[in-house]
């Protein structure tokens, strides 16, 4: 198997001499890392060419590295029946880049691009219906950014007064509770004072 994945290495790193930035396999997988600009090329290839046949896109997953020059990272991960193959495409690209929509190449892509869109704001030139997929039309934000609270901004509740769905700023409400946890054998200080009047009723 391994054997195999390395002739595929050899022969996709000699074909896109010039787009292959890195690759490596991991997990009898191969995985490569491309510039944003080469992705349609690159996918074309993997999926026309007979000694790959990479026909199947499996999912579109981000990353967000905050403190990165190129924040955002796509991985592109493609499955070849024929073969039995895996391979994982990297792009790295900065936060206002625009990505090529893969949908004209896999129609799949189109719900995993706006899901992406979705958590992270990632947008997708040529996408045919970039709107929202998993949150409200209405929500501010993208969740999966490691700069979004993890509360959310808004908080959706039905008002009996106005009939309807409203949307509300985020109240965090929470009692002040002191833990005493000195000693673990003897335990809190409301056990040791239930302790104390079993002990207080026995004596009586």
């Amino acid at each position: 198997m391994i054997e195999n994945i390395k002739k595929l290495e050899n022969i996709i790193n000699s074909e896109l001499t010039s787009k292959i930035q890195s690759s490596i396999i991991e997990n009898d997988e191969l995985k490569i890392e491309i510039n944003d600009n080469d992705l349609i090329e690159v996918v074309q290839f993997l999926k026309s060419n007979e000694k790959c046949k990479f026909r199947q896109l499996i999912d579109i997953a981000g990353v967000d590295y905050p403190d990165e020059e190129k924040r955002f990272q796509l991985v592109y991960l493609f499955l070849s029946h024929e073969y039995n193959f895996r391979i994982k495409v990297l792009i790295n690209f900065e936060t206002n880049q625009v990505i090529n929509s893969l949908t004209k190449i896999f129609p799949s892509a189109n719900w995993m691009e706006r899901e992406v869109f979705d958590m992270y704001g990632v947008k997708f030139k040529n996408h045919p219906d970039l709107r929202r997929i998993l949150t409200d039309y209405g929500f501010k934000g993208h969740p999966l950014r490691k700069d979004f609270p993890l509360t959310g901004f808004n908080e959706v509740r039905y008002s009996e007064k106005e009939k309807k769905v409203i949307y509300e700023p985020v109240k965090l409400e929470q009692n002040y509770r002191n833990f005493d946890f000195e000693s673990p054998w003897e335990g809190t200080d409301y056990i040791k004072e239930i302790k104390q009047k079993e002990k207080d009723g026995k004596k009586n």
